[in-house]
């Protein structure tokens, strides 16, 4: 049998016991996770930027965090925000199971805009966007003030399910992300700017 290059490098990272446990605890409860080549390849981002500190929109079950904390230096803290306290809940738990040592993380249940407008300034390595695209604008925004030159904005799931590269689908939240790619682009002064077609897609900008 033959496997398609894409599913190919999906797998091409396994997932341990805890992070496969993690994803089952959030298709209960209808998370939108990040996708196991995602992950890997985060992971791998994460390890390249000698990341100490990071911020994820969007927690889910905890399996993208995971992903991020297997990457980031030992020392480092990861920042995770979501809106639903269950999200935050399942996510403890799969740092508990992965015996993940509070120093190293926080998690915060609060409007997600509102939380990040708190978060200090050129003080990021990596900002991962896994949120409603229709505040992505306004992330972007907040991303470009928090992250330290060099640092890298992520938005998961950039291609909305095949739907941002058909230009006759125009519904608010693929249109959202559809600008978002090309702002991110255009600004070629502020935002160095890639797309890489692994998961649903990770659009990823560095800032100069």
């Amino acid at each position: 049998m033959i496997i398609d290059p894409h599913s190919y490098a999906e797998g091409f990272i396994s997932e341990d016991a805890v992070k496969i446990a993690a994803r089952a605890r959030g298709v209960e409860v209808g998370t939108h996770d990040i996708t196991q080549g995602a992950g890997s390849y985060l992971s791998f981002l994460a390890h390249l930027l000698k990341a100490q500190s990071v911020v994820e929109i969007g927690t889910g079950s905890g399996v993208g965090a995971l992903w991020l904390l297997n990457g980031m230096l030992k020392s480092g803290t990861l920042t995770s925000i979501d809106d639903e306290a269950e999200h935050t809940s399942i996510a403890r738990i799969a740092f508990a199971d992965a015996d993940i040592v509070p120093s190293r993380f926080r998690l915060i249940t609060n409007p997600v805009m509102e939380v990040m407008t708190k978060l200090t300034d050129r003080a990021y390595d990596l900002v991962i966007y896994r949120h409603n695209p229709e505040d992505l604008t306004y992330a972007i925004s907040e991303a470009q003030r928090i992250l330290r030159s060099g640092g890298v904005f992520v938005v998961d799931n950039f291609f909305g399910g095949g739907k941002v590269s058909d230009p006759a689908q125009r519904d608010p939240k693929t249109v959202a992300l559809r600008e978002a790619g090309k702002a991110l682009k255009a600004d070629n002064e502020v935002w160095a700017t890639t797309l890489i077609p692994i998961g649903d897609g990770l659009l990823l900008a560095t800032k100069l």
